[in-house]
């Protein structure tokens, strides 16, 4: 009997056929092609420019819906290192896709403890638990505001749950060598770094693989 794969159809000897030239390569699957990202990505726009016009809206809209403030919008900036973190709270949320990257708030203890008694409508003297979930909580509805917003240029988007670290003197950093998109909020004269960093999935750079048809006797 015969034994077919997905792809091109090729015997194992004698000449290729037309329908065999023909055949389609793998759509899913294994040994399938990963999809190529989404081709309005970078036609008109670098990628650092489609990350920082969704981070300062979806900044603004979280803050002002939220927490009822609207914070003095900063700088934007490249950044070729990871987030350097002298003491403080910095948290990491993962995006997945056909492209893939990070995202990451970064601002003092006293900052988060103020903005989640905001949240929460109690005060907050130190970091504790509740601080760090609400900081967790920023994070995922502001980098998912952005998300929302690349998927019309990059294809669809995954988030992960975020990870937030507080203490002094620590360097985070993630893998790979990717570009970091960064804005710099302020709110009463305390910054709030929005970083993003995105890239065009490895997985997405492989070649396609393609299967054969031969004869098998049984």
């Amino acid at each position: 009997m015969d034994s077919d794969f997905c792809g091109d159809r090729r015997p194992m000897d004698g000449p290729e056929t037309a329908a065999a030239r023909a055949a389609p390569p793998c759509q899913s699957g294994p040994t399938g092609a990963v999809p190529a990202p989404a081709s309005g990505a970078g036609l008109d726009m670098t990628v650092h420019d489609r990350i920082i016009r969704p981070i300062r809206a979806s900044v603004q809209e979280v803050f002002s819906t939220m927490l009822g403030l609207e914070l003095e919008d900063g700088e934007a900036r490249r950044e070729t290192t990871p987030p350097q973190i002298n003491e403080g709270i910095v948290s990491f949320i993962g995006l997945t896709g056909s492209w893939t990257g990070t995202g990451s708030l970064a601002c003092s203890g006293a900052m988060a403890c103020r903005l989640c008694g905001l949240m929460l409508a109690t005060d907050f003297p130190a970091v504790n638990e509740e601080v760090l979930d609400a900081m967790a909580e920023l994070t995922n509805m502001i980098v998912g505001n952005v998300k929302t917003d690349l998927e019309e240029h990059f294809g669809p988007l995954g988030l992960s749950i975020p990870t937030v670290i507080f203490g002094r003197n620590f360097k985070a950093k993630t893998g790979g060598h990717a570009e970091w998109s960064a804005v710099r909020f302020a709110w009463e004269d305390q910054p709030l770094l929005v970083r993003i960093t995105l890239e065009p999935s490895r997985r997405a750079q492989l070649p396609p693989r393609y299967g054969y048809t031969c004869a098998v006797d049984v």
